[in-house]
């Protein structure tokens, strides 16, 4: 990999990461590397600067925080095909950052010079507003989402139930009465779409997966897409215009009545960089989601 130009970005209101990253930032200008440093949070967004004041390319993006700093650096880089290297420092689950135990700051770059660690590509939504008939120009910038899409009204004063059509490739699947509709990438599978008892998907698949949140019918149940459909939905009945649309757990854009929104799989891939030589993804999900298994272990002697 070329290391000429790098962004470090840390999670904004955690002095760990802070600290992290100005050290990160020093071993890189030791070397002569240019460094872009900045914090990233919910109300912080240090992208759309960096991008716009460079002239040479971004060769790589740390990220040091949880998952929801891999998540915005994701959404903003992608499309500029930066690769990530996220780290759990400051974070929570960290269900998409490397452990900080592998990130040595004295050594890692050593490593990436080299080329010894591999690169993760992982699917992407994009979503779109357009204003009734299906030929028209898109009304909305296009919105870009690593783990989900989410279609669900909010109010400040009072809990809200949303109904809510959807359309597949143009035709009407379902109708859905409840507290709104996620539609997730495969990564996304292990966030708010497992908690509404969705399927876990493995991030080497391509797909879609629609899952309904609190649905008042038992035969609203999710669904697994192909990749090359377009989910579109449209808010009925929402006079106050309470309706929302959520990329990965941020607000943005609302939806008046007459209009929808197409998700699709996005035109680009995030890039995550992964360090540790041997990386599972269910050995992920074990500690990250605290699987216990069966209660009584049996030992399985056909391996000797």
């Amino acid at each position: 990999m070329k290391l000429e130009q790098v962004i470090v970005a840390y999670k904004s209101g955690d002095a760990l990461a802070k600290r992290s990253a100005e050290r990160c930032a020093q071993a890189l200008e030791q070397r002569g590397i240019n460094v872009l440093l900045g914090p990233s949070g919910p109300h912080d967004n240090p992208y759309p600067v960096f991008l716009g004041s460079v002239r040479n390319s971004i060769d790589l993006a740390v990220v040091l925080g949880g998952d929801g700093a891999a998540l915005s650096a994701a959404r903003n880089l992608a499309a500029a095909q930066i690769p990530i290297l996220a780290v759990n420092i400051g974070g929570h689950l960290g269900f998409l950052a490397e452990s900080p135990d592998d990130f040595d700051s004295e050594t890692i770059w050593d490593r990436l010079l080299d080329d010894r660690y591999a690169i993760q590509r992982r699917m992407m939504l994009q979503a779109a507003i357009y204003e009734g008939h299906r030929d028209r120009e898109p009304q909305s910038d296009t919105f870009l989402a690593l783990n989900e899409m989410c279609i669900k009204p909010a109010a400040a004063d009072r809990m809200l139930t949303s109904i809510l059509e959807m359309e597949i490739d143009g035709e009407v699947v379902d109708q859905y009465q409840g507290d709104g509709l996620i539609v997730a990438t495969p990564t996304g599978s292990t966030c708010y779409t497992v908690a509404a008892n969705g399927p876990i998907v493995h991030p080497g698949m391509e797909a879609i997966v629609v899952t309904p949140i609190c649905p008042l019918s038992l035969s609203s149940r999710p669904i697994v897409l192909p990749p090359g459909c377009i989910v579109s939905i449209w808010p009925l009945m929402d006079p106050d215009v309470n309706t929302k649309l959520w990329m990965d757990g941020v607000l943005a854009t609302a939806i008046w009545p007459g209009q929808r929104v197409d998700i699709r799989v996005a035109d680009c891939e995030a890039q995550f960089i992964i360090l540790r030589e041997n990386y599972s993804y269910y050995r992920t999900l074990e500690e990250k989601l605290q699987w216990a298994g069966a209660r009584i272990r049996y030992s399985n002697h056909h391996r000797n």
